[in-house]
């Protein structure tokens, strides 16, 4: 075990950064087994770093805690149960397997982890495609989900700037929202807050950019953690996946990016990609949304079922627009950054009017600051979330403060 202590060791060093994001405080990661998803990029390895050398009041060096990569070539010829069970006996209280999806046998490891040892408590991070309740060795009653999402329009600010930021509430936002804006443009001064919005909207929702903080590197990543959410996680994930098929769903989402928000005819849109038939469309399109590269937005139910057909289909976040789309529409990076904003805390869907239904109740019109209520002016609780302003009014919302729901 001193092999993997000393691993760990280096890794949680590393790791262990000084900003903290809000998701450390889930409840979720106190329960026995917390199976955090997500995509490619958004630092789940990092929050649960962090949370591993919190558990022991900051010190990297304590063996009461053991950060695990499943995917390193040392645990390759070893199994995850051996290895807590040393971890155990001597005297372990918290591990964390990462990147679990790519360990075979994962689910069968982790259930016989819970069940023998009752003094561990485990966290282990997957790819967002992961689902762990369809798996052949029962977690459903040990498991506890979290997703993670990227970096919100606050945290972002919080991090380049080394400043501390409240969250609102949705219905805060709505009814205090002049209040709020003013104290945070202050707040930010004298950098304006227009300005930055435009560069989260370029580079802000994926961590790694501070790593390296160069857009053509970052877009450089991004493309290449697609090839690898396609390649290596969805292959991990679904085996029964051919080469052909990952071919097909590469070139489905380039044909989803030549247009965004894409408005499916899935008639059409079998025949551009060369997919069989439109039930494997759906299913594609769904494996697509799993791993954090579009959303869709429906009118009938949240999430994409695979026999649903999507009203709009969106890239997953304004970043991956200036990365992948063939044009870069500004109306559609508003409708992104919202929806990438609300859908992880909130019901959205597509209304009769407007562009979204938020919690089946407030309907949004998106635009710029010159914007009119024509279209939802029937609309009981209707707003416009407005880019290129700094200040509301009324119903009238700076489009950026909806970036700071957490």
């Amino acid at each position: 075990m001193d092999e993997m202590f000393q691993l760990s060791q280096s890794q949680l060093k590393f790791l262990n950064k000084p900003y903290r994001r809000a998701l450390l405080q889930a409840p979720e990661l106190s329960t026995r087994l917390c199976i955090v998803l997500g995509p490619r990029g958004i630092g789940k390895t990092t929050a649960l770093a962090q949370h591993l050398v919190d558990q022991v009041g900051g010190d990297v060096l304590s063996r009461e805690i053991l950060y695990v990569q499943a995917d390193h070539f040392l645990i390759r010829n070893r199994h995850l149960y051996e290895i807590a069970e040393h971890f155990v006996n001597l005297g372990g209280r918290v591990v964390c397997f990462d990147e679990i999806h790519k360990y075979p046998e994962w689910s069968m490891e982790l259930k016989s982890m819970t069940d023998t040892f009752p003094e561990l408590k485990i966290l282990a991070s997957g790819s967002s495609a992961l689902e762990i309740y369809r798996t052949s060795h029962d977690l459903s009653r040990r498991a506890v989900q979290k997703q993670v999402w990227g970096l919100s329009f606050r945290e972002y600010l919080e991090l380049s700037l080394d400043v501390r930021l409240s969250t609102y509430a949705l219905e805060q936002i709505l009814s205090e929202h002049a209040t709020i804006s003013q104290q945070i443009v202050d707040r930010l001064a004298p950098r304006k807050v227009l300005a930055l919005f435009n560069d989260y909207l370029r580079h802000g929702y994926y961590p790694f950019f501070f790593a390296e903080p160069n857009e053509a590197i970052f877009q450089q990543i991004l493309n290449q953690n697609l090839l690898a959410t396609l390649e290596s996680d969805l292959v991990a994930v679904h085996p029964a996946l051919t080469g052909n098929s990952i071919k097909r769903i590469d070139r489905l989402l380039r044909v989803l990016s030549t247009s965004v928000p894409f408005i499916p005819d899935l008639k059409k849109l079998t025949e551009l990609t060369e997919i069989g038939d439109q039930r494997t469309l759906k299913t594609y399109l769904k494996l697509l949304e799993d791993s954090g590269l579009t959303r869709s937005l429906l009118r009938a139910s949240k999430g994409l079922r695979t026999m649903e057909k999507p009203e709009k289909i969106y890239l997953n976040n304004p970043n991956l627009i200036h990365a992948f789309a063939a044009k870069v529409d500004r109306g559609t990076l508003r409708e992104c950054f919202f929806l990438s904003m609300l859908a992880p805390l909130h019901e959205v869907l597509a209304p009769e009017k407007g562009d979204f239904l938020v919690n089946g109740t407030h309907v949004f019109e998106i635009g710029g600051r010159k914007k009119t209520f024509d279209q939802i002016k029937e609309t009981k609780q209707g707003y416009l979330a407005l880019d290129d302003m700094e200040h509301g009014f009324g119903s009238r919302i700076p489009l950026w403060l909806f970036g700071f729901l957490y």
